[in-house]
């Protein structure tokens, strides 16, 4: 299994992050999303917010491909409708290339132990 972390910002204004919240609050988000997040080989996804910075953390399977998801979420109305209305209230990061959103951590720190690699 494979883990990803991911970042993007939102706007800067409570109300907008509040209205973002609820858009992911349990039971809000259209199982049509849920589905395709699944059938691209996403096992786990958690989001987390500090401030008006989010961070992704998402745990695929080996066959999960980063590229072939967003090649699918192109070709999917739901996945296009639910992007369009989260535009709204995500800000890009000041580094990311014009039409990126979520952009990849790069790993700096791994505890010795279980994920260590030897």
């Amino acid at each position: 299994m494979g883990r990803h972390v991911l970042f993007l910002d939102l706007q800067e204004d409570a109300d907008l992050i509040a209205a973002y919240e609820a858009h992911h609050a349990p039971g809000s988000v259209p199982e049509d999303i849920l589905a395709s997040i699944r059938a691209s080989g996403i096992e786990e996804m958690e989001i987390h917010r500090s401030g008006n910075r989010l961070v992704m953390i998402i745990e695929c399977s080996a066959s999960f491909d980063a590229a072939a998801k967003a090649d699918a979420d192109r070709c999917n109305p739901a996945v296009l409708a639910w992007e369009a209305a989260m535009d709204r209230y995500q800000k890009p990061l000041p580094w990311a290339e014009p039409g990126e959103k979520w952009i990849a951590g790069n790993p700096i720190f791994t505890l010795p132990g279980r994920f260590a690699t030897l």
